[in-house]
């Protein structure tokens, strides 16, 4: 019979610990977590890739002596590619094709002694902050069934948070490790441009705007997977600057009187919930108790032309993903396989010149250069994560409208529809009104974080978003180590999910 009846109230770090004391082992372990997966999971819909057998396989076998080794772990459905497993990336038409190889941030979870269960629910493409893809449903919040996990990383997210594994994987390029940490409670950072590898399929994602981590509900788990996971991999364009001892021994060190610049000002969209608002003020006071300078502050944003070369660039990289899609799938694509906001994506990417693109990119460089030296005068700036609670499911979606006129447009290949109607703008300023703040520090590549601070009246988490100077994730997980143990969250868990097992 398991001694641990309760092992989902371990972090990793914790179950690795006693995987290594010989209390447990790494098969009961992952007969503990397939349980919960499938005990909650229909009710969330956050698994949607089984790799069960494969998992107790490997759980019988000799494992790496990484950091976290016999822990179970769920990859995101989208950039982690295993060999013989499919990707899907949220679209019905890659959901049974295997891929090759594994990439290299895969290899180094492996590394690290991870034992993979499955893969976690993704929007087409990653392109959105909810996760509601056709191919496999809405990913529910724990928290509140009727709402948003946040995306694209929102499976991952949900899955940690319902404790079904301590920690998954997630990508963040404009927010998407952090708007699902925030909608569920959890902890997300976005490391540093360059200090996870992305090859050796992928040379940069999104230009180097986005970045490989995992969520977790500990920072100790964050900061000790990205020992485990960074580094240049082969052929690299970049890498971050080298770091002077381990992340885990960071989250323990006192982080010293930081001046925190603060603001509840949106940078891209138009209102911030008064909730939110109420967040931040509490995480000022906290931040004041501890010692530290705050004084309202912000980076100037210019929302338009930010905004506007931002979706250029998302716009022609989602184009040259569809375009790509045939080589895999054995056959032509069209714009009919895919969802109305990749099809919206990629009508309007079929637009973008090349100058124009190249113009988008030089304004958002420029930009990042202007941002960042907001922080030679502060050590980091705190904004709430999101600009609302997590929102009702398909309350972002497209409209009838849009649904219509962008199907109307992809059968007529009319593109250059998409920028006379104006409708991307409108699908575009919905989600930039949901999420103002994250996608600024993927174009600067400054490390960020949602750490869970704040639920409202209703119960539902509203994370804080802290950002550092680039390359200096050591000052974000001291203060987010500073502040878990000023106000612990690790036992903050949804309710209805305390379900537990004896084998």
């Amino acid at each position: 019979m398991n001694p641990f009846p309760e092992l989902h109230k371990y972090d990793g770090l914790g179950l690795a610990e006693l995987v290594r004391t010989k209390q447990i082992s790494p098969a009961e372990l992952v007969e503990y977590a397939i349980a919960r997966i499938e005990a909650h999971n229909p009710k969330i819909n956050a698994v949607i890739h089984r790799m069960y057998d494969k998992a107790r396989k490997v759980a019988e076998s000799k494992l790496p002596e990484g950091t976290f080794m016999g822990v179970p772990f769920l990859l995101k459905d989208a950039t982690d590619t295993v060999e013989g497993e499919p990707t899907s990336s949220g679209t019905s038409i890659l959901r049974n094709i295997p891929r090759l190889r594994d990439n290299e941030i895969v290899q180094r979870y492996r590394a690290a002694g991870l034992i993979f269960l499955g893969k976690t629910n993704v929007p087409e493409f990653c392109l959105l902050p909810y996760t509601e893809p056709k191919a496999f449903g809405p990913t529910c919040n724990p928290w509140d069934l009727t709402r948003t996990a946040g995306g694209s990383s929102g499976g991952s997210a949900a899955a940690v948070a319902a404790c079904l594994v301590p920690l998954a994987g997630g990508t963040d390029g404009g927010g998407s490790i952090r708007t699902p940490a925030s909608c569920c409670g959890v902890f997300g950072l976005k490391p540093t441009r360059g200090r996870t590898p992305s090859g050796p399929e992928v040379g940069d994602l999104w230009r180097g705007f986005a970045q490989e981590h995992v969520l977790t509900r500990s920072v100790r788990d964050s900061a000790a997977m990205l020992d485990a996971i960074a580094g240049p991999d082969v052929g690299a364009p970049y890498w971050a600057p080298p770091i002077e001892r381990p992340y885990l021994q960071e989250v323990t060190a006192e982080p010293g009187r930081l001046r925190v610049a603060f603001t509840s000002h949106p940078f891209l969209g138009k209102d911030v919930h008064e909730d939110c608002k109420k967040g931040l003020e509490a995480t000022v006071r906290l931040l004041e108790r501890l010692g530290h300078e705050v004084v309202e502050a912000a980076p100037k944003v210019d929302k338009e032309a930010f905004s506007l070369a931002y979706l250029t660039m998302v716009a022609a990289e989602t184009r040259a993903e569809v375009d790509s899609i045939s080589s895999l799938v054995g056959r032509k694509t069209s714009l009919s396989d895919f969802e109305t906001g990749t099809r919206a994506m990629a009508l309007l990417g079929h637009t973008v010149t090349a100058g124009e693109y190249a113009k988008a990119l030089n304004y958002l460089y420029a930009s990042a250069r202007a941002i960042s030296s907001f922080f030679e005068d502060y050590d980091v700036l705190l904004t709430p994560t999101l600009s609302q609670p997590p929102v009702p499911i398909g309350s972002l979606q497209p409209s009838e409208v849009e649904h219509f006129l962008i199907g109307l447009q992809s059968r007529l290949n009319f593109a250059w529809l998409m920028k006379a109607f104006h409708v991307i703008n409108a699908l575009a300023n919905k989600i930039f009104d949901f999420m103002p703040y994250t996608p600024v520090s993927n174009v600067t590549g400054q490390p960020a974080m949602s750490v869970p601070l704040y639920w409202n009246e209703s119960n539902l988490p509203i994370g804080m978003h802290f950002v550092g100077r680039f390359g200096d994730e050591t000052t974000l997980l001291r203060i987010a180590g500073q502040l878990e143990r000023a106000q612990p969250w690790f036992d903050h868990t949804p309710p209805g999910f305390s379900l537990t097992f004896r084998m």
